[in-house]
């Protein structure tokens, strides 16, 4: 089976299609897997580290742009058009599979013009502009939440979940002690805000260190804080004795997850996703800047069932940051609800779902 993924951009697109292809790696053995995305993607990092073929195309963004950078986006359109029609020729996909932002659109849209099968997958409850295009013209429609079927023809939506990678849900608490240099008997915050960091969120966390002096004995820290932050914020924890762990980037994300009893981050399709799965309890302060809101509606539908509370980015600062975390951490009924609420959100088979549908395509196209 040959299989192509398109689109990235963000880690909100792109890590879902990872973990489609890892599962479709570790269950096709002939499987040939190809993704396609652009220069400045977070695709042309990630993807190559992962053992993966990649191919760009010249595809820019649209939404939210100038209208010089429009114009060049409308340029790099029909460059990609063509582009996406060579790398068919020569790979001959059995199918594909588009996993949002704008460096899916036209390997999908090239790809049904050819008639191959054709799914996307819409991890926010607001599909973005390709998605909302391509849902006219595409085989089947993978949904996370049931809410975004409004957007879509009913007859071709699937919801399956948003597919996490599998290493995420086998995080081991013994492991993660050694790593960061934890106490069994302490209550444990990870605090993320994307692989770059988020300095609104680091800058707010610093601020509530004196409000959480009371706490200070009972809890411990794991923050990740990008590259540029990392030094000051180090000092921060340093200066009022508190237990953290603190780097640029976290590489063992498995063991940070498992041994969280309270995470703080922005609200992307993939991080939610990832953290209802496991079933957590956060707080969810989502970015202002993403398109359509989609983190704070994302935020929105999991405070509608208790199981998150959400600091919108505009009233963030250390008090109320700092309040949020003495609610929760002091209240353990609470905590447990709210971890009961997280994992009825939680997906944790959409991958093999996504598969089966795709299956189904090519199956009635033979």
């Amino acid at each position: 089976m040959r299989v192509i993924i398109a689109g990235g951009g963000t880690g909100g697109h792109l890590f879902p299609g990872v973990a489609l292809a890892s599962y479709i790696r570790n269950n096709y053995q002939n499987a040939e897997i190809l993704f396609i995305g652009t220069e400045k993607g977070l695709e042309a990092k990630v993807i190559p580290k992962l053992g993966f073929e990649l191919k760009l195309i010249s595809m820019r963004g649209f939404v939210g742009k100038a209208v010089n950078e429009k114009i060049r986006a409308l340029f790099g359109l029909i460059k990609s058009l063509a582009e996406c029609r060579e790398i068919i020729k020569s790979f001959s996909p059995h199918i594909v599979f588009g996993v949002g932002g704008y460096a899916s659109f036209p390997m999908v849209f090239t790809a049904y013009l050819k008639k191959i099968p054709t799914v996307i997958l819409e991890q926010n409850i607001v599909p973005g502009l390709a998605n909302k295009i391509l849902g006219k013209f595409v085989d089947a429609i993978a949904i996370t939440y049931a809410e975004t079927m409004d957007y879509f023809p009913k007859q071709k939506v699937y919801l399956t979940g948003t597919p996490i990678r599998s290493e995420i849900l086998s995080g081991n608490i013994q492991k993660a002690l050694e790593i960061f240099k934890l106490y069994e008997d302490r209550n444990t915050l990870l605090i993320f805000g994307g692989s770059l960091g988020a300095r609104r969120i680091n800058k707010a966390v610093t601020e509530s260190l004196p409000y959480l002096i009371p706490l200070r004995n009972k809890i411990q820290i794991i923050h990740q804080t990008g590259e540029a932050d990392y030094e000051w914020v180090v000092k921060e924890y340093k200066n009022l004795s508190f237990q953290a762990t603190v780097l640029p980037f976290i590489y063992e994300m498995a063991e940070a997850y498992a041994i969280a009893d309270l995470i703080i981050c922005r609200a992307g399709a993939s991080t939610v996703a990832e953290i209802t799965a496991l079933g957590k309890a956060s707080i969810l302060i989502p970015y202002p800047y993403a398109a359509y809101n989609h983190q704070e509606v994302n935020a929105r539908r999991l405070q509608s069932g208790g199981a998150c509370e959400i600091i919108l980015d505009r009233d963030l600062n250390g008090e109320i940051i700092s309040r949020k975390i003495k609610k929760i951490l002091t209240n353990h009924q609470l905590r447990k609800e709210m971890e009961m609420a997280s994992l009825a959100f939680g997906k944790i088979n959409a991958s093999e779902k996504i598969v089966q549908i795709g299956e189904s395509l090519l199956r009635r196209r033979s």
